[in-house]
């Protein structure tokens, strides 16, 4: 029981807390719930609510993520740990301290409404699960924050301490000629202080983006567990049964991993510890372009009051959401609880994983949709993470960009990719994990010739197969080019779509042997 002396420290330590950094606004809201924040969201004319009750905002400027524009503070510390030359930019701890006294200023003469102040907690797994206090300007981003994040219960609130600190600013721009930076937005990371400034962007995404990066260097450094971008689930009949999903944002790790007769863990960010898989968030941030309720039925459901839509638009004369509209952007988003969802794996960590998935976006279509490695082949592909960005999940992306993204993640890769992939196909042979590659990008075809995008429900009844223990390895073959095992057979799906091979063999061929070249020597630099 906590008594009113409790309360009085908690208060306590939030005022010492505002003064020790320098904050002096009064109207300050401290743990807002749902309610409250789109209330707010309204009345500052944030956003609009959808008749579906979800409150509809829109970034403005930036619809995706400026990895360009995000930055390590390079000290001492981190000088000789992190990767300087893997695209991680550097700025000097003056630089961030300017920033950081600049960004406080500004809340004191510049936000002109409430400010959000939220204590929340990163990582489920309670060996490894950190505290976090995020300051926001805008009330969306701060019910954003509320849903990815994890929400501490009484007692924790009542002792808590924060060890990561975040603060978002959309409207206070950098003076790129005097900061050294590429532009007036920014998102810089200080490893050592453990605080992250984000600015000049309205991109929630940065936010979450940020804390798993900070949490890429700390937990392998400080605890030898491996993060990982990928989504995880778990079977409702066997909990033994779990299944990790790679891949970059629009390859599906979302929309894969969100099925009715399985348990989600997470859909983006976990752990991977001596004692199982573990989540870093407390919600999803689910790409909602072409959503329908019969594509995606979890999705669709949890899209209602409480849920951040980001960037869709309405049909005309209607609150209703068009989600086929691409006119603003084709990376719409809905940010929403785990607890919208109907079907969540509630422990706080699970089984090691029996099938892992690498979901690539094959814009070549050269891939077979679905195929097993072989032992040898696993470290080449993760640390490959070969794909394609899909539309709008960075700035400047409108067409499908071929990539190699180290782990399936490298632009929150603050240490040498190779050590996160060293540790990864460990962890697979300790455990004896089964590791699949689906191409849910292009088939037939390239991109914008005569391919097509492998149909949804063929990449689920692909992952259900595999699963449930329905393919029979003797019916496997090796695929030309790649030397990949192809089933000949899987239910549901038809047989000649297993097959990459393109009506035109020679072409095929030629396209297939210039890709696995590249692939091949991407490798040999990636492992340098």
């Amino acid at each position: 029981m906590y008594t009113s002396s409790h309360a009085k420290d908690v208060l306590k330590h939030k005022d010492h807390w505002l003064q020790t950094i320098g904050i002096q606004k009064k109207n300050i809201y401290w743990q807002s719930s749902p309610a409250t924040l789109v209330n707010h969201a309204i009345k500052n004319k944030e956003g609009v609510l959808a008749d579906n009750g979800a409150l509809v905002c829109n970034t403005g400027k930036f619809k995706g993520r400026s990895p360009k524009d995000r930055y390590f503070v390079k000290d001492t510390i981190t000088e000789n740990t992190i990767a300087w030359k893997n695209g991680n930019h550097a700025v000097t701890p003056h630089v961030f301290d300017s920033l950081y006294q600049r960004m406080i200023q500004w809340i004191n003469t510049h936000v002109e409404n409430s400010l959000y102040i939220r204590d929340a907690l990163v990582c489920t797994h309670p060996r490894y699960q950190m505290s976090l206090r995020v300051v926001n300007a805008h009330a969306w981003h701060h019910l954003f924050c509320h849903h990815l994040f994890i929400r501490p219960s009484a007692a924790q609130l009542f002792s808590f301490l924060p060890e990561i600190t975040l603060i978002h600013l959309p409207d206070f721009v950098a003076d790129p000629s005097k900061d050294g930076l590429h532009n007036a937005n920014f998102t810089i990371i200080n490893i050592t202080k453990k605080i992250i400034l984000i600015a000049g962007t309205a991109y929630a995404g940065e936010m979450k983006k940020s804390v798993f990066t900070l949490l890429n260097y700390l937990l392998p450094k400080n605890h030898a567990v491996l993060p990982m971008h990928c989504a995880a689930n778990v079977s409702q009949k066997d909990e033994k049964n779990t299944a990790l999903f790679f891949g970059l944002s629009g390859t599906g790790k979302t929309t894969l991993s969100t099925a009715q007769d399985r348990q989600l863990i997470g859909d983006d960010e976990h752990g991977w510890a001596e004692d199982g898989i573990f989540n870093f968030e407390g919600g999803c941030y689910a790409k909602v372009f072409g959503l329908t309720p019969e594509r995606e039925p979890e999705i669709d459901r949890a899209i209602r009051f409480g849920t951040v839509l980001e960037n869709t638009t309405f049909f005309p004369e209607t609150q209703k959401v068009h989600y086929a509209d691409a006119d603003n952007t084709e990376n719409t988003r809905a940010a929403y609880p785990l607890a919208h969802l109907s079907n969540v794996y509630s422990k706080e960590k699970a089984c090691m994983p029996r099938n892992i998935f690498f979901l690539t976006c094959d814009a070549h279509g050269l891939l077979p949709p679905i195929s097993l490695l072989k032992k040898e082949q696993i470290l080449f592909y993760f640390i490959l993470g070969y794909t394609s960005k899909v539309a709008g999940t960075e700035e400047g992306i409108i067409t499908p960009k071929i990539t190699f993204s180290a782990c399936f993640g490298a632009p929150f890769l603050p240490l040498p990719p190779l050590q996160y992939a060293e540790m990864f196909v460990k962890k697979v042979e300790k455990y004896q994990s089964k590791v699949w590659m689906i191409n849910t990008g292009w088939t037939r075809g390239a991109y914008g010739q005569r391919g097509y995008r492998v149909p949804l429900a063929y990449s689920r009844d692909m992952i259900s197969a595999v699963l449930n223990d329905q393919l029979r390895f003797d019916q496997f073959k090796n695929s030309s080019v790649f030397d990949l095992l192809i089933p000949s057979v899987c239910p549901g799906v038809p047989t000649e779509l297993l097959c990459p091979v393109w009506s035109d063999v020679q072409q095929y061929h030629m396209a297939a042997t210039g890709l696995f070249q590249k692939m091949q020597a991407k490798y040999e630099a990636m492992i340098q």
